[in-house]
C-alpha cells in the first residue's frame, strides 16, 4: 500500500468530473487499499479518488468510532432523498476549514463494491451526510461551493497564508 497525495482547494484538478469505473481488478483494488490508508493517515473519515488525483467515480469512508469499517463505493448514485439537515463540515482537501452546510437528512444510494457487486443502502446522520460530501467530489465540487464568494475567497486566502507558514508550495490556482 501507498500513502496518496491529496489535493488541496483551489487545485483546478479538484474540478474534474469522475468517469464512471469499467474496471473491476486488481488495479483498483490496489487503489481502493491506497485510498484507504491514505484517508486513515490523514485521520479523515472519507475520500473520493478525486482528491487523490484519479478521475474515477469511486469513494471510500470509515465512519466507525474506532476506524476499523472501511467501506466502497464505486459509481454511487443517489436514487432518492429527504428531508434536511444542517451539519459542520469540513474537508481533507480544505484542512483547517469548517463551515455549516445543509444536505439531505436520509438518501437511498446506488454502487457497486470493488468487484463490481450491486448494492443498495438506505443511510441517514453522519453516513448520509459524508457520502454526499464525497459525492459532490466525483462531481467537482467542493464543500466550500456551498459558501458565498466573499467566505470562498477568503477559505483560499487563509489556505495559502497556512501554506505559506508551512513553507509549502503554493497549490495550481482554480481557472
Amino acid at each position: 500500500m501507498a500513502k496518496l497525495e491529496i489535493l488541496e482547494f483551489p487545485d483546478a484538478r479538484l474540478r474534474t468530473v469522475a468517469k464512471p469505473v469499467e474496471r473491476f481488478d486488481a488495479g483498483l483494488r490496489r487503489l481502493v487499499d491506497d485510498m484507504v490508508e491514505t484517508m486513515y493517515d490523514a485521520q479523515g473519515i472519507g475520500l473520493a479518488a478525486t482528491q487523490v488525483n484519479v478521475h474515477q467515480r469511486l469513494l471510500v469512508l470509515d465512519i466507525s468510532e474506532n476506524q476499523d469499517t472501511p467501506r466502497v463505493y464505486v459509481n454511487p448514485e443517489i436514487v432518492a432523498s429527504e428531508g434536511t439537515e444542517t451539519c459542520e463540515e469540513g474537508c481533507l482537501s480544505v484542512p483547517g476549514i469548517y463551515a455549516e452546510v445543509s444536505r439531505a437528512e436520509r438518501i437511498t444510494i446506488a454502487a457497486r463494491d470493488v468487484n463490481g457487486q450491486p448494492f443498495q443502502e438506505e443511510l441517514d446522520g453522519l453516513h448520509a451526510i459524508c457520502i454526499q460530501h464525497e459525492i459532490d467530489h466525483l462531481e467537482g465540487k467542493l464543500f466550500v461551493d456551498y459558501l458565498s464568494p466573499l467566505k470562498r475567497r477568503m477559505v483560499a486566502k487563509k489556505l495559502e497564508k497556512q501554506r505559506k507558514v508551512a513553507g509549502q508550495k503554493p497549490t495550481r490556482a482554480a481557472l
